[in-house]
This record gives C-alpha cells, structure tokens and sequence, in this order.
C-alpha cells in the first residue's frame, strides 16, 4: 500500500500555502484619487474621480462621490490631473544624438554594443520618468538585436522602463545608409547603422532573420539625397527596386508583422505606401498627392516635428540646409494633413536628439499647427494604442486597460507646456 512521504506533504501545503501569498500579493489594490482625470476617448475632463487597479489593471473608474470600496493603498492625486501613460510612436534608446556624421559615427565606431545598451538602459528610464509609459523603438543604429534585450530586461524588472515594440535592425539598400565608405578609409570594414540588402531575395532574408531575433516591427528607408525644386517641391532618390519592395511587404505582412518607413518626400512615400506600410516616419517633404493617399488607404503619419527644427540650424552651418527648408512649410503640410484626415501619430525620433531634451515638445508644434490640445493628447495615447494594436489596452484609462497612468500639475488642455513637466507616473500597476 501506498504510504504518502510526510514531509513531501509538507512542502506541498508550505508551497500552496506561498504560492496562494504570492498571488494575494500580486492582486493588491490600490485606488487613486484624481481631482482630474482626462478621458481620452471622450475628449472630456472628468472631475473627482477614483481609478481602482487591482495588480496591473484598471479594475474600475468611478466618481469620488460614490466609491464605496476598500484598497490596500490609497494614492492621492487629487492636486493633478490624471492622464493614461503617453506613447511615442518613434525613438531610438540605442542612439545618443546624431545632428553631425561625426556623432553618429563616434557611436558606431568607439561605443560596444554592450556598452551602448547600457547607455539605451538610462533613456528607456528617462523615457518612462518622462511619461511615456510605451515607446515603439525604430531600430538599433547599427547595435544588432540589442533593443530585444532593453524591451526583455524591462519586462523581467530588471531595468525600468516603459513596454517597447522593437524594429531591431531596419533595412536599406547597398550604398544607401551610414556608414559610408566615402567619408571613412574604404579599406576599413566598417559597421553599418543597418541591415544591407540587394536584391528581392536577400530583403526577404533580412525580414526573415529579424523576425526571427524579435522583431515587432520591420522598418525600412525608402528614400534619401533631398533636394528642393525650383518650383519649391521636394524630391528624394528611391533606395529600393519594385522587387525588392514587393519581397519585404510580402514577408512582412505574411508573417502578420507591420510595416514602417522612413520617407520624407514624394518618392519615399509612394514607394513605402507601395509596400504595405502601416504608417509613414518624418515625411517632412510630403505634397498634396502623398497627403491624399495616406488618407485614402489609412495609413499613419508620425512627423517627428522638433528633431527637424531641432536639427536645421546646427545642420544649416554644416551647409546641409535642407531641414531649414522643411520648416518653412511644415506648418502648412500638417495642417492639410490634419484637414484632410490623416491619421496622425505622435512620435518624437528622440535618441536623433539628445534624451536629456524634452520627449514632450512635439505637442507644443502639434497645437500651434492646428491641433486642439485634446487632438494633441489623443494623438499620444488612443491613436497610438491604433498604431500599435493596442486598443483599450493602453491610452486608456478604463476597466481591464493596463494601469499605465501620469499625473501633471495644472490642466494640459490649457496648456500642453505641462507634459514637459510629468510629475507622477505609475506602469504596470508600479509606480516609478
């Protein structure tokens, strides 16, 4: 007869017994009390709330006068305004400015990638401290699948920072991206700020390896070599064949990722929109075709407006005076895509520029271009959760939404200066 061992039965209920404290633990509540809170799918400032979140989901939402519940901890925020965690559609940890090919150089060539992860470490920090509780990250500069392990480290707490969809290395074409063996001794085998490919079949194979190393996204550039008209449109040269743009939609989209592209002027975009892109990076020289066509097939725009106002004066004195030229009529462009109804997504292309620079600036742009602020904020969290399929998840604060959740002192709809100055923020249900 079977005679049950005692001590294994004690290690059994000491292990039930643990496991049951752990999960207690895990499911703690906490209820934050706002003296407002802005509804982002509403557009509407809401007064007197309480957020009930139970582990790292919002459990419930309900008016100060009628919460009746019992929370384990009680945060008071009644003094701020209470807003779901920020998103920025575009950043790169891995980079640590590049106005000059010299920075951006300097990285590649003195920095390891450990050591460069290390550096990406404190901007996923910073950009958590910052508000923005989810970041997409469009590729590494030349540090291989580094940003798998930022976007790992950070959801197995070994590092802060906020949750990350990674694009790891992005792709172009030979000759088309830096390093450049016209500017350094052609004898030297130098990085590369990308992956290189030629020809359909190797592009294909490169969306496959990155894939495979983690990938969320795959971004490719689609243009390069800016220049105005002496009609003042601008114009680019296209970086990849038909072909070749056929394998990577193809195998992207196959392998039910998404695509996106950095492409600034007609050909870029009609190229990159040619391929199945899900939104559009930068496009600062967009004309009024491109505006129509984004609109008609839904495709998104993150213009990442400060790194190019940012970038034109010390470029200017360079002599490369292209994003000056930008500028000139940003304005106007944005304008006619916010008219026209494109769907357009904040992101900041921080890491391009400094991170001790404000990540929330582009807002101030956004509203002085024709935005509302409310347009402004949405931008930031319910049109991003869109981008990243993501809805009710996050740019929410709402039932079953993850508690991602900032607070600010005074009221951003007024003046959207204050998401430069984020005074609290919780991710996860953590607050940092």
């Amino acid at each position: 007869m079977y005679k049950p061992n005692n001590m294994l039965k004690k290690i059994s209920i000491a292990f039930a017994c643990g496991f049951l404290a752990l999960s207690s633990f895990s499911q703690k509540t906490i209820a934050i009390k706002c003296g407002n809170l802005f509804d982002t799918k509403a557009g509407a400032m809401l007064k007197n709330q309480v957020i009930m979140v139970k582990g790292n989901i919002v459990e419930s939402v309900t008016p100060a006068a009628s919460f009746k519940e019992q929370a384990d901890t009680t945060i008071d925020l009644t003094n701020f305004t209470v807003l779901p965690g920020l998103i920025d559609a575009h950043t790169h940890v891995l980079l640590q400015q590049d106005i000059t090919t010299k920075e951006y150089a300097d990285q590649l060539l003195t920095e390891s990638i450990p050591y460069r992860t290390l550096r990406a470490a404190r901007s996923a920090r910073i950009s958590l401290q910052n508000g923005f509780t989810t970041i997409r990250d469009l590729e590494t500069e030349g540090a291989m699948y580094a940003d798998v392990d930022v976007k790992k480290a950070i959801n197995n707490n070994i590092i802060p920072g906020p949750r990350m969809f990674v694009s790891t290395r992005a792709i172009n074409t030979v000759g088309h991206y830096a390093l450049s063996p016209e500017e350094f001794n052609w004898e030297l085998d130098l990085p590369q700020g990308i992956q290189i490919v030629n020809g359909a079949d190797e592009a294909r194979r490169a969306v496959r390896e990155q894939i495979a190393h983690g990938a969320d996204w795959i971004k490719i550039y689609t243009d390069r070599g800016y220049y105005r008209a002496a009609d003042g449109s601008y114009h680019g040269l296209k970086n990849f064949t038909k072909d070749e743009l056929t394998a990577i939609g193809d195998e992207t989209l196959g392998s039910r990722k998404k695509l996106v592209a950095h492409a600034v002027t007609h050909e870029g975009i009609q190229d990159a929109v040619y391929a199945g892109v899900t939104s559009i990076e930068h496009g600062f020289g967009m004309d009024d075709d491109c505006i129509k066509l984004l609109a008609e097939k839904h495709v998104y725009w993150c213009p990442t407006i400060y790194i190019c106002d940012y970038m034109s004066e010390p470029r200017a004195k360079l002599g490369s005076i292209m994003d000056k030229y930008f500028m000139q009529t940003f304005g106007a462009t944005f304008k006619k895509a916010l008219d026209a109804g494109v769907k357009i997504v904040y992101g900041t292309d921080i890491g391009g520029y400094s991170w001790d620079e404000p990540q929330a600036k582009d807002f101030e742009y956004m509203v002085k271009w024709g935005m509302t602020t409310v347009q402004a904020i949405q931008s930031a969290t319910i049109t991003g959760a869109q981008l990243l399929d993501m809805e009710g998840k996050i740019g929410v604060i709402q039932p079953n939404a993850f508690a991602d959740i900032i607070a600010v002192k005074g009221d951003p709809l007024q003046d959207i200066k204050l998401l430069q100055q984020v005074q609290w923020v919780m991710k996860n249900g953590v607050v940092y």
